[in-house]
């Protein structure tokens, strides 16, 4: 735990050099290169240092934008260069890191301690503040979890035997005055999607995405047909890896008011497109086939 201790040390002052500018010529990797020879020459391994330094300078916009919702009152700018980067450090852990590894709340105990160190009289309020706020947006993952050492348990590694979550969703459309219209939810990463949950047990494909429609945006769909399936293997703090098998169908609703659920976590807003704007929305890769074909079979006629 030492070792990660002053490994994130090392990414806040290499962080702090490369916002602030000291050494504009020298790239970030040099800049990291020369702080862990400097103040990390004992470390056996350097990989959690990249990790989390060249994770925060990639997802760096990304962060930032959910530091403005977190925290309103205090514009990036006007955050203290050590309290930011600390925040950027933070949220990279517990929303971009492995959890396996660094639970969330080590994440944010973590971020706490620097900020003690390092921060001002206030930085640790301030810090524990926005990382709470964000954490329990997204669900609280890991809040239940037991601290205490197990016995050591067999884990399968045949993905053919790991635990099935079925999970289902819609593109929503509506017709409105002769244009098309989409709805998406917003997440806390800054990304427009397609809402989707969990299929409770007695319910079936369908049932389960024209509930969670409901339930997340207030709206009423039909289902018209399916656009997709895919599989995916995630890991569980408790159930290990499990099979998530998710459905997407395409659904109508009529075009009223979106009201996104309280309490959801990892989401902050909902609204329908216009079909002509969703070019310029953020949106996750791996939607655009799904959204592409519910146009192609919207507008084919």
């Amino acid at each position: 735990m030492a070792n990660r201790h002053l490994s994130r040390s090392i990414v806040l002052q290499t962080l702090f050099e490369w916002d602030f500018g000291v050494n504009k010529d020298e790239s970030p990797t040099v800049m990291l290169d020369r702080n862990i020879e400097e103040f990390g020459p004992g470390l056996d391994d350097n990989s959690f240092i990249e990790e989390i330094f060249n994770g925060v300078v990639k997802k760096k916009a990304i962060i930032d934008e959910i530091i403005e919702k977190a925290a309103p009152d205090w514009p990036i700018e006007k955050i203290s260069i050590v309290d930011r980067n600390i925040l950027r450090m933070g949220l990279y852990e517990l929303l971009f890191g492995d959890r396996t590894q660094v639970p969330p709340k080590v994440a944010i105990n973590e971020s706490i301690e620097l900020a003690k160190s390092f921060g001002g009289e206030n930085s640790s309020k301030f810090i524990n503040g926005v990382l709470g706020g964000v954490y329990k947006e997204i669900g609280e993952p890991g809040k239940d979890d037991v601290s205490k050492k197990k016995n050591p348990k067999f884990t399968e590694t045949d993905p053919a035997k790991f635990p099935i979550e079925k999970k289902a969703g819609a593109v929503v459309y509506s017709n409105h005055d002769g244009k098309l219209y989409f709805a998406f939810v917003h997440d806390v990463f800054g990304y427009w999607t397609l809402s989707k949950g969990s299929i409770e047990d007695g319910e079936n494909e369908e049932q389960g995405a024209i509930r969670e429609i409901k339930e997340e945006m207030d709206l009423d769909i039909k289902i018209k047909e399916i656009l997709g399936r895919n599989e995916y293997i995630a890991n569980h703090p408790e159930k290990g890896k499990i099979r998530k098998q998710v459905v997407f169908f395409l659904g109508e609703s009529e075009y009223t008011e979106i009201t996104l659920e309280k309490g959801t976590g990892g989401l902050d807003g909902a609204q329908w497109f216009p079909i002509e704007e969703i070019a310029g929305l953020r949106i996750y890769e791996n939607m655009i086939p799904l959204l592409t074909k519910a146009i192609e079979i919207l507008t084919k006629n």
